[in-house]
């Protein structure tokens, strides 16, 4: 065969010895990573350690491994292990040492609360380097499923039907209990540990009763000003133009929990959402970002079990560290528009620019140069006036530039790096 190939010798390629620094660009991600945690201030982790016991890995170390694995999509702790001894990058940031995955799970949970100031400190060292200098800013969630079953879920109204059902057979049992000195008992039957069985469940069900009457007395007052304040709305619209307001007035809420209201066993603080991806129901959080227009950097975030958007506002604002300062306007899609939300972002001195509805889909080139036209009378309602600031071409400028911030944040952490369930339960604490 007259064709030549490139081979290999494997066992003489064994015998070849490899500079990491040759195996790395001088761009690359763990190069900087190295650079950036030698500037961060780690005295919180190095006071955990105590004087005693074999010397521990340092905490830069750990750290920067955990980073660059979460960079790249590598959530495991025994991944992490297996990459120090077999990928480049990572046994660079390791300095050619092993952690097993133990040394690394353990690391992340005693350290959980350290790891993520470092978030301010990392945005803080952003501004220094002229990288971020906080201006409009863009909000958005999205829907990050539980590390829990919605089958270990119950509804209200199964609860009591449960309830009902095992307080009878306790009684039940109570009453066979007596009978048990002149009848024998079923064969294999363990009465005392079969009554407590069910006491234990009536008692976890207690708690998920109590659960569920506390988040229905806090939807009711949340639903009772929504309503006074769509009411107000349609009250004000009437004063103004003289006319009844188009449409069936907005119901009152009904008070009290629901039959369809859930609490999971496994994680209570998650909750029941609807899934964008199939339209189905699953265990979710809901995960807030509030990301800068300019620089792309995420300068905060929250997550809350709320299943919509309209009162993760003031949360997510709360998260932008004060040092990084106010950011000057706030791009949001009509899941946030509401009054106390408006509210917020006045009293913040933020200037709002937030969708009044949801905007048809190729509405042709008229629909995105057309005039902003008159300005609204002062006593126009709130989503009036709102309508008219995003027809303006400030307002368009501003909003536009909202889903090419915010969206492709969750789109990188869902798609790219594949984080679509959380690893830890109660992930509010």
């Amino acid at each position: 065969m007259s064709r030549q190939f490139k081979t290999v010798n494997y066992q003489e390629a064994l015998e070849i010895t490899v500079r990491l620094d040759d195996c790395l660009p001088q761009d690359h991600l763990a190069r900087f990573l190295a650079d950036v945690v030698e500037d961060l201030d780690l005295s919180a982790f190095y006071a955990r350690y105590g004087n005693r016991g074999a010397a521990p890995y340092a905490p830069e170390v750990l750290l920067a491994l955990l980073v660059y694995a979460y960079a790249n999509g590598v959530f495991s702790s025994r991944k992490i292990e297996q990459a120090c001894r077999d990928t480049v990058a990572y046994r660079f940031l390791a300095g050619n040492l092993t952690p097993d995955h133990d040394t690394i799970a353990a690391f992340r949970k005693t350290f959980l609360p350290q790891l993520q100031h470092l978030f301010v400190q990392i945005l803080l060292l952003a501004q220094e380097m002229g990288l971020l200098k906080l201006g409009n800013i863009s909000l958005d969630g999205s829907k990050i499923a539980a590390d829990a079953s919605k089958s270990k879920a119950v509804s209200y109204k199964r609860l009591k039907e449960i309830q009902v059902k095992l307080e009878a057979e306790v009684k039940e049992l109570f009453a066979l209990a007596e009978k048990a000195d002149s009848s024998a008992l079923p064969e294999g039957m363990d009465l005392p540990r079969e009554i407590a069985r069910r006491e234990d469940r009536l008692a976890r069900l207690a708690e998920a009763k109590a659960a569920l009457l506390e988040r229905a007395a806090e939807r009711d007052a949340v639903e009772a000003a929504e309503y006074a304040a769509r009411m107000r709305e349609r009250d004000d619209q009437h004063k103004r133009t003289g006319k009844k307001p188009r449409g069936k007035p907005p119901a009152p809420p009904t008070p009290g929990p629901r039959d369809k209201d859930q609490y999971n066993f496994t994680d209570p603080e998650s909750r029941i959402m609807k899934n964008s991806r199939d339209d189905g129901f699953g265990q979710h959080y809901n995960a807030q970002v509030a990301v800068d227009q300019a620089a792309l950097f995420v300068v905060g975030c929250s997550l809350s079990n709320h299943p919509n958007d309209q009162h993760e506002v003031a949360p997510t604002l709360e998260t932008i560290p004060k040092p990084l300062g106010t950011p000057s306007a706030a791009a949001l899609d009509c899941g946030f528009f509401s009054e106390p939300n408006l509210a917020v972002l006045e009293e913040k001195g933020i200037e709002a620019y937030i969708a009044t509805g949801r905007e048809p889909h190729n509405q042709g080139w008229q629909a995105y140069f057309a005039d902003a036209g008159s300005p609204p009378p002062e006593e126009a309602t709130l989503r009036e006036k709102m309508a008219h600031k995003l027809r303006t071409a400030l307002g368009k400028a501003i909003y536009r530039r909202r889903k090419c911030t915010v969206e492709p944040v969750f789109g990188q952490i869902k798609a790219v790096l594949g984080f679509r369930q959380f690893s830890l339960r109660a992930s509010l604490q």
